[in-house]
């Protein structure tokens, strides 16, 4: 992947910035120390930019169709994904364990002054009672949560639960071919088509530059019944 800004040092966390389109880049501070879900990852800025490309542009008005719109991210580790639809007018939950709502509610600090929608951080673990973000968002982000083997069960109940027919889920992710990894993606897949319906989107309708070959995003929908 070309073009990804490197994180500069600083103390407990280290800063990576994250470029937006004629406007100032996001500074996503992440731990130097922890899970998965402490850094920025390819797919999560693969999937940021996408948000900005044309195809979510009003042409007839240049306004973003994030504005107003109700978008939730499951995994958000950083919260890159919600940051940046946020800062497009969405009006954004970023989820994730209770171990990184610390490092979300510093990113959100540290950029709500590029927030024209909302943002907020909080606890969901897949699988469990998710009726506090209910009614069903507009959109569900997922940026590389296709990882853990014992996760797909709980995270497809909870997409499930939250998306409505009206509801778009936009997943990112990196094919990786090491270990089990291809395993874990067919099983995701499988167990995925049994409610949904998956269309992935070409490179040349995402962003001219972030974006690579081994990174697939992929449009989320229920199936009619």
């Amino acid at each position: 992947m070309e073009a990804l800004v490197v994180g500069e040092s600083g103390g407990e966390y280290f800063t990576r910035e994250v470029e937006r389109r004629a406007a100032s880049p996001l500074r996503i501070k992440q731990c130097s120390k922890g899970d998965v879900g402490c850094v920025v990852w390819d797919a999560a800025i693969v999937l940021s930019k996408y948000l900005e490309t044309e195809q979510f542009v009003e042409h007839s008005t240049g306004v973003y169709k994030w504005v107003n719109k109700r978008v939730l991210e499951l995994g958000s580790g950083t919260g890159v994904v919600g940051l940046m639809a946020a800062t497009l007018g969405a009006c954004v939950t970023v989820t994730d364990l209770e171990d990184l709502q610390s490092l979300m509610e510093v990113n959100i600090k540290e950029n709500q002054h590029l927030v024209t929608g909302s943002i907020q951080a909080k606890v969901l673990k897949w699988g469990e009672d998710g009726s506090e973000f209910l009614p069903s968002p507009d959109y569900i982000l997922m940026a590389d949560c296709i990882y853990y083997e014992q996760s797909l069960d709980p995270l497809v109940k909870t997409l499930r639960e939250l998306a409505s027919a009206e509801t778009c889920i936009i997943c990112c992710y990196e094919q990786r071919t090491m270990g089990n990894n291809p395993q874990v993606e067919q099983l995701f897949f499988e167990l995925l088509r049994r409610d949904f319906a998956v269309a992935e989107i070409p490179l040349e309708k995402q962003d001219e530059e972030y974006r690579s070959e081994d990174i697939r995003i992929l449009h989320i929908v229920r199936r009619e019944r």
